[in-house]
């Protein structure tokens, strides 16, 4: 627009300087916000959360003896985790968990209930998990029977989910938590296990492998 349009049109060229600085003030409160949050973010380092396997009861634990392989395997496991966190909540959505067997998931996932979790608190998850005559890769098949045999088995418990940050009133965007507990279960020793019925329960106090 020329100078000399402006004089003829002077109020639809204010209009414009006013959208103009309305945008722009926008913009900067918009960017001051951002760049707040991403100074409390940094201050702040959320850390991840701790988890720990405290222990595995084992109701049923069976191989098949003729190929195909196959494991079923009933059991409830006990897993707690703690914000470390002393200014940060934690938010877990969405979580599930599974037991694996050499990185092959042998039961079903269990779905966790949403929780919230407080500064340095601790939560305690104890879902069972079931697998019933579940195919074991070809690669794997001759390990899982030695292993049976000798009465001794690594069991990974995989913890899968999603997490959100809080901070005061402001909640963070989601972000994928997968978690690897090692199990390592001797049913051939009845000295590494405690009996109730049928059943055996082992104690751990396993540290977790956390990503996030």
């Amino acid at each position: 627009m020329t100078v000399k349009d402006c004089d003829h049109h002077h109020h639809h060229c204010d209009r414009h300087r006013l959208y103009r600085r309305i945008a722009c003030a926008i913009f900067t409160v918009v960017l001051l916000v951002g760049v707040v949050i991403f100074l409390i973010w940094a201050i702040l380092r959320p850390s991840k959360p701790r988890l720990i396997l405290q222990d595995v009861t084992v109701f049923a634990l069976n191989v098949s003896a003729v190929p195909p392989i196959t494991i079923s395997a009933t059991m409830q496991i006990t897993v707690s985790s703690r914000n470390p966190n002393s200014r940060i909540g934690v938010y877990y959505q969405k979580m599930d968990v599974y037991a694996a067997y050499r990185g092959q998931q042998v039961t079903l996932p269990t779905v966790l209930p949403p929780t919230y979790q407080g500064h340095n608190d601790v939560v305690v998850w104890s879902p069972f998990l079931y697998g019933d005559a579940v195919p074991v890769s070809p690669e794997f098949a001759g390990a899982l029977s030695e292993d049976n045999n000798v009465g001794a088995m690594l069991f990974s418990i995989k913890v899968n989910g999603q997490v959100r940050w809080k901070v005061g009133s402001w909640i963070s965007g989601r972000y994928r938590l997968n978690a690897n507990c090692p199990a390592y279960i001797r049913f051939g020793d009845p000295k590494q296990g405690i009996a109730f019925g049928p059943a055996m329960k082992f104690q751990f106090v396993q540290a977790c492998y956390v990503d996030i």
